[in-house]
């Protein structure tokens, strides 16, 4: 028993100790005139920016091509 305790906290201590595989951040990101950029996130082959206007720029991780853009509710709907 005492063995398999010291294998879970092996297991924990070299997991928790390890670098995540985070996928690279574009080096820059061409954003339509006048937009301004408020948040950032990212998924599988693809990265979004919000900017100030409510609009959310989805943007192709590969070719840094805009695939989308989605215009949000303004504020207070």
């Amino acid at each position: 028993m005492i063995l398999g305790l010291l294998v879970i906290v092996a297991l924990l201590v070299t997991r928790f100790w390890s670098e995540p595989d985070l996928p690279a951040l574009p080096e820059a990101i061409a954003l339509p005139e006048g937009a301004r950029a408020t948040a950032f996130t990212q998924g599988a082959g693809w990265y979004a920016v919000v900017t100030e206007d409510g609009r959310i720029l989805v943007y192709d991780r590969k070719t840094g091509a805009l695939r989308q853009v989605v215009e949000t509710a303004p504020e207070g709907r």
